[in-house]
């Protein structure tokens, strides 16, 4: 157990700190469950082996221990008895006072007098899984009441001041209401379902209940009835696990076991139940997503891109916001607006949603799922309205890709008015191997909750079937004007169609294993080079994006149907491949060339130079294979999501570091030009600091090399020259370690070890050596060790080279001794 004290930062951000006080091991066996009192002063746990502690939160030490129970502690509860449970039981007591005087054991109770300690009216309430329920006395520390109704585990417990009474919720499908003077049950509610967490709310006139089902249930407190509507039961992930009530804000918040939390509005809840029938259930404020499941696709959605819709390997699409700002502000945190925020969840599947896409405006989003359906939503974020439009039916197995129309297609009409005009169609793609495409109604009026065209529904009907590949279809795209789309499939090949009429009009061959994405370049994107001799490909029939189980990525040109560039560098299945947006008129192609991006199954995302086919970055923040990728064409930021439940924004900085990096590049060269000014004028302080700087050991040496051979050398010079001794002396930790590195490195080479040696020289004369000692930790210990060893070698190679001039000198001498004579000549050999 840990105990944090919690701060609010003094930055900006006010975001809570959590400082760790102590750490405690509470009990021998887990613990189940906690529970702290209204004064936050003192905190109760339970355990598996049905032990209870109370603890002093400050002091960190055990106040109080209970044992009495027969399993799993599965409920705590802290509250106070009212005035007239203390007088009941005042009243008991002098009731065995007089019994025990009647039987001659008064002199035993004469002179006590009951305490006026305010703890005397302390209570814990304690469940546990053998179905009974335990009133604890603190003071007296021990057990004054055991209540036995429930036949299973006790889940939630929670006491009324005002009505004196005790409500608790099984999994026996029960909410039982305990009379707190008697402690006898006043009233059972069938719940009908495992109820895992119960309280009071409104000055406890209504029970609120919560369990399997993943609904919120309000209960009269007075008569026991339901007053809320009947409600549909919630899918796997919705149960309810517990209730937090805060009457403060007049809000209950319901934690789910796909960890997600809901905030429900209490205020549309009389004072007085007496003239209810009905209610509608709580209203939503806000919904929080404790934890994603893996990210199957996303796409941002509405105009101005400030919603993310999110497939999270459930049938469910959850919309959360983007706005940006000060997430802090109350009128954000209000309307749950803030970044990160869930605003809607889409409700509608009735299994896993695989594949999502949005229209050009953003109004309207597709969704296929595994239920074998297609989806179409309607986005209407300035109305709060998120509502389901269309459904079609008629895939034999799930979907796998989905696609809506792009702005080139639409009419002025649409374009006016996208919340009043659906989509043309949708096209849609199975593991069933085909391929439809759907008509959308075109409504004249839209009406919330009933989308009509001339008064008809919505139509369903396929205006054509394709059977389109021989295994599954993982992605559909169709290009900037919607007249042609490509479907992308398990058995290795894309496939272009005519939206018109459904014709292939071509098949990219060339992937070793199956397609798992496939795009079409945007208009007006400029010509790719190709590999090899096909030279620049014009994009006036267009390009298309593929990315394969091959681990590569491949440019396809539309004209003929050929590989232009095929894209290696991912270490597992590419899934998701986009073309990045192109560069804005203010921009010149050379500068900021066509990009484009993958994602893969080893949790890298790569953008990538399409031109030169090379690699421009590689992202890596997932644990997981990414399955999702999108872009906002606006600012670019570029959006992840996989199997690891994180999506990940990545911020476009290609024109900063292209602006940086050629600001770097002029720097770099007018420093070179100094260099070489510094060198002729003579300069050597400034043109050593410059070479050091610029990392220009051929320079250096050069210069340093001249300031030895200088002959004569300066008197009093230890290098040759008194100012290249004074810039020497002068330098920082950073030069003086840099400068060794480079002797160290010259010090190999017999050509220039004359040099390093004769500047390591004035390096050991000049500076202390504490002060060379401080160089420690930053590479100083393989600087030393480098010139030690050649400086060995090199000393002992002059030893050896004195040793054998004595040789050359004693033979010399020797050979002084020695005449030779010529017969011819006259001399002879002495």
């Amino acid at each position: 157990m840990r105990i944090y004290s919690l701060r609010t930062s003094e930055d900006s951000t006010s975001t809570v700190v959590c400082d760790l006080q102590r750490t405690l091991k509470p009990h021998s066996t887990p613990v189940v469950t906690v529970a702290i009192d209204h004064t936050g002063t003192l905190l109760a746990t339970g355990s598996a082996d049905g032990v209870i502690k109370i603890w002093d939160i400050r002091g960190g030490f055990v106040t109080h221990t209970f044992r009495g129970h027969n399993g799993v502690i599965s409920a705590l509860h802290f509250f106070e008895s009212s005035a007239s449970e203390l007088d009941q039981e005042k009243a008991s007591k002098q009731k065995k006072k007089r019994r025990k005087s009647a039987n001659g054991e008064g002199d035993a109770m004469e002179g006590v007098a009951y305490t006026t300690d305010p703890t005397e009216r302390f209570r814990l309430a304690s469940g546990s899984e053998d179905g009974k329920i335990r009133i604890w006395h603190l003071s007296q520390r021990k057990s004054i009441a055991t209540l036995e109704s429930h036949v299973s585990v006790i889940r939630g417990l929670d006491f009324s001041n005002h009505h004196s009474i005790l409500v608790s919720g099984g999994r026996d499908r029960t909410a039982v209401i305990w009379d707190a003077q008697t402690w006898k049950p006043r009233r059972v509610i069938p719940t009908l379902e495992r109820v895992e967490a119960v309280g009071f709310i409104e000055n406890s006139n209504y029970v609120f209940t919560g369990g399997e089902r993943g609904t919120l249930r309000i209960w009269s407190a007075q008569t026991g009835g339901e007053i809320t509507r009947e409600q549909s039961a919630g899918g796997e992930g919705d149960e309810i696990t517990r209730v937090l009530c805060n009457s403060a804000l007049d809000s209950l918040l319901s934690v789910h076991a796909d960890q997600s939390l809901i905030l429900h509005s209490t205020t549309v809840l009389p004072t007085s139940d007496e003239s209810i029938d009905t209610l509608e259930p709580l209203p939503i404020l806000a919904r929080i997503s404790g934890t994603h499941d893996e990210i199957i696709d996303l796409a941002y959605v509405t105009p101005n891109r400030s919603l993310l819709a999110l497939a999270t390997n459930s049938e469910n699409i959850r919309l959360v916001s983007l706005a940006t700002g000060n997430s802090d502000s109350p009128s954000k945190k209000k309307t749950g607006r803030y970044f990160g925020a869930d605003v809607a969840l889409l409700q509608g599947h009735e299994d896993i949603i695989i594949c999502l896409d949005v229209d050009w405006s953003g109004c309207w989003l597709a969704t296929g799922a595994k239920d074998n359906t297609a989806r179409l939503w309607r986005i209407d974020h300035a109305n709060s309205v998120y509502e389901h439009y269309a459904t079609y039916t008629g895939h034999a197995e799930s979907l796998g890709a989905i696609a809506l129309p792009q702005q080139g297609s639409v009419s002025k009409p649409f374009t006016a008015d996208p919340l009043n005009h659906p989509p043309p169609f949708v096209l849609t793609g199975s593991q069933d191997k085909t391929i439809k495409k759907w008509e959308v109604a075109r409504p004249l009026t839209y009406t919330k909750g009933s989308p009509t065209s001339k008064g008809a529904s919505p139509a369903t009907r396929a205006q054509y079937t394709r059977k389109a590949h021989d295994k599954d279809i993982n992605a559909i795209s169709l290009n900037h004007n919607s007249t042609l789309f490509a479907s992308a499939s398990q058995d290795r090949t894309v496939k272009v169609w005519s939206v018109e009429d459904g014709s292939v009009q071509g098949i990219l061959r060339g992937h070793r294993r199956g397609v798992w994405s496939v795009k079409f370049a945007p208009k007006d994107t400029p010509p790719i080079s190709g590999d090899g001799s096909n030279g620049l490909a014009s994009s006036r029939h267009g390009l298309v994006l593929t990315g394969s189980g091959d681990k590569t990525v491949k440019i396809w040109s539309l004209a003929d149907y050929s590989c232009l560039r095929t894209l290696e560098g991912h270490t597992n299945s590419v899934l998701k491949v986009l073309w990045m947006p192109l560069p804005s008129l203010s921009e010149h192609p050379s500068k900021r060339p066509v990009q484009i991006a993958s994602a893969g199954g080893d949790g890298l995302v790569k953008i990538w130079d399409a031109n030169s086919g090379e690699p421009a970055c590689t992202l890596d923040n997932h644990t997981d294979r990414i399955w999702a990728l999108t872009v906002d064409p606006t600012t670019n930021t570029l959006v992840s999501g996989g199997g690891d439940s994180v999506v990940t924004f990545w911020r476009d900085t290609t024109s900063h570091t292209i602006a940086a990096r050629a600001a770097a590049s002029t720097a770099r060269v007018e420093q070179e030009q100094q260099l070489i000014n510094y060198t002729h004028a003579g300069n050597y302080r400034e043109a050593i600091i410059l070479s050091l700087t610029l990392n220009h050991p051929a320079r250096l040496l050069a210069l340093l090399q001249g300031v030895v051979d200088r002959s004569p050398p300066e008197e009093g010079s230890l290098s040759g020259l008194k100012a290249v001794d004074e810039v020497i002396t002068n330098l920082s930790d950073e030069q003086l370690l840099e400068l060794l590195r480079r002797l160290r490195d010259w010090n190999t080479n017999a050509r220039t070890a004359v040099v390093a040696q004769r500047i390591l020289n004035v390096v050991v004369r000049s500076y202390p050596a504490e002060r060379l000692v401080g160089l420690r930790g930053k590479g100083w210990k393989e600087v030393v060790d480098g010139l030690r060893a050649y400086t060995e070698r090199h000393y002992k190679r002059m030893a050896e080279l004195v040793d054998e001039s004595y040789l050359v000198e004693y033979t010399l001498r020797e050979m002084e001794e020695v005449g030779f004579v010529d017969a011819e000549d006259g001399f002879v050999l002495v």
